[in-house]
């Protein structure tokens, strides 16, 4: 155990954010760069060691959390990091961008503030790397098998590096210009820079890991192509159809999907433009979606000079306690303020969008919403409560409802679709396709990158032993498995 009384004696305490007026003048991380290293072996300490740590049924890794919390404690940050990539291939981009069901399912948190779980991992990780700790793993013998990957995601890059690890000569196909997938184009800079998945791509580089990048898979070469040229495919192409809003006005100019604003905003960052061709400078601007793509718009409609900047979410506004119905170890649904909406910016609960108007030139200027309530299982418009806003740039993030290559590889590799609009797959992560697999998002559905790095490592381990006939890779994760949310 860390520190046996570490619970009791030594309160929690977060990453500082740096201040808005300083952070909104750049793209940078929000966080003080190394903040937390003065703080955290107590925070590890914090960890009680559960003797059943509730922990890993909130993590789909299986991260060895009391472990590496007591190794960070006692300053033994070489072992914390051989913990850590035990389970996770990729610390630096979970410790910032996941949501930590970890911390929701930790069992101090039942009656007090849980343990800083990602913090500590984030601290872990970005020492190793400071410290020369993260080298290239390259397998001692190849295998002769080659695999395809399709998709450079989280789920993508995990499955990959993992076969890579076992020897197989390893190909990642992307459509974009550039390795990473969402974690590229997707998270703005503010929230992950994106150093941080350069260097991953050089060690994978360095392991053998081949990239093609702008290599639309289902055009420039086909599923059948990949079936004869390869002896797996990986299929890890995301959900990234978005969910549109047809309601009148629609075709506006300046309504856009959110993965037409947010990407673009990083290509700035990478020097493929002086300025955004879609931008909010000196605009009101309206995010439709209240989850943390609209929370991305948000804080990018900030750095690039909004004039002001309005979200909307159909659901209530949540309380800030956890409900009753929704109970230890669950993931609850609270009020959640995050570094975008502590810039600015109002957030309007309870309203759905009935139209947009606009000027002559066919601009968005209007966004026409209505109060709703929720009854006999849908939303109801409350009467009287109709009232515009200005609205000359609109960003739609609702989600996503399936992968956009069904139309395209999965007819030409015949590939079946399961009920929900995802690739089908079996308990071992097969397609009905002989040697074609399927992780993340594109089987599963649009959800966390917990959950497609642990579904990307566990695809790995049934394609190296479908090649091998056995495999000594872990897989953390069936398909059938859920998360800890209701």
């Amino acid at each position: 155990m860390a520190d046996p009384k570490g619970f009791l004696t030594t309160p929690k305490q977060l990453a500082e954010r740096r201040p808005v007026d300083v952070r909104l003048r750049d793209w940078n991380e929000v966080y003080v760069e190394r903040s937390l290293l003065p703080i955290i072996t107590k925070q590890a300490g914090r960890c009680m060691d559960c003797g059943i740590p509730f922990c890993h049924n909130g993590c789909p890794l299986g991260n060895l959390i009391p472990e590496w919390n007591d190794l960070a404690y006692r300053d033994d940050f070489v072992g914390a990091i051989e913990r850590l990539h035990a389970t996770n291939n990729f610390p630096e981009f979970t410790g910032r961008l996941c949501p930590a069901p970890c911390e929701s399912a930790c069992v101090l948190g039942i009656n007090q503030d849980a343990v800083t779980i990602k913090n500590v991992e984030v601290t872990i990780i970005d020492k190793a790397w400071d410290r020369g700790g993260v080298t290239p793993q390259v397998p001692e013998r190849l295998s002769g098998k080659t695999v395809a990957v399709v998709g450079s995601g989280p789920a993508g890059l995990a499955a990959a590096q993992q076969l890579t690890r076992a020897g197989h000569t390893v190909v990642v196909y992307e459509r974009a210009d550039r390795i990473g997938g969402l974690l590229r184009y997707g998270i703005p800079e503010f929230k992950m820079e994106k150093r941080h998945i350069n260097r991953r791509i050089e060690q994978m580089r360095a392991e053998g890991t081949r990239f093609r990048t702008g290599v639309n898979v289902g055009e420039d070469i086909t599923g059948q192509q990949l079936r004869e040229r390869f002896d797996a495919v990986v299929v890890a192409a995301g959900a990234t159809t978005a969910r549109d809003l047809p309601v009148p006005g629609r075709e506006l100019k300046g309504v856009h999907q959110a993965m037409e604003y947010l990407p673009l905003a990083n290509k700035v960052q990478e020097g493929d433009f002086v300025e955004s061709p879609i931008s909010a400078k000196g605009k009101h601007v309206v995010v439709i979606g209240g989850g943390d793509t609209g929370a991305d718009c948000v804080g990018t409609a900030h750095r690039q000079g909004a004039a002001s900047v309005t979200q909307l979410e159909i659901m209530p506004r949540p309380g800030e306690e956890r409900p009753g119905h929704q109970p230890w170890p669950t993931m609850p649904m609270t009020y959640k303020v995050t570094s975008a909406h502590e810039e600015g910016g109002e957030r309007i609960y309870s309203v759905n969008t009935t139209r947009f108007t606009g000027d002559e030139d066919g601009n968005v200027q209007e966004l026409h919403l209505v109060e709703v309530e929720f009854k006999d299982g849908r939303f109801e418009p409350v009467p009287g409560t109709e009232r515009s806003i200005p609205a000359q740039l609109v960003t739609l993030a609702m989600g996503f409802t399936g992968t956009d290559v069904k139309n395209g590889l999965v007819e030409q590799l015949g590939a079946d679709l399961d009920a929900r609009g995802n690739i089908a797959r079996d308990g071992r992560f097969a397609t009905n396709v002989d040697g074609v697999y399927v992780c993340g998002d594109a089987g599963r559905g649009q959800s966390l990158i917990v959950w497609a790095i642990a579904e990307g490592r566990s695809a790995a381990a049934a394609v190296d032993k479908y090649l091998g006939g056995k495999t000594p890779l872990p897989a953390p994760i069936r398909p059938t498995d859920r998360p800890l949310v209701v």
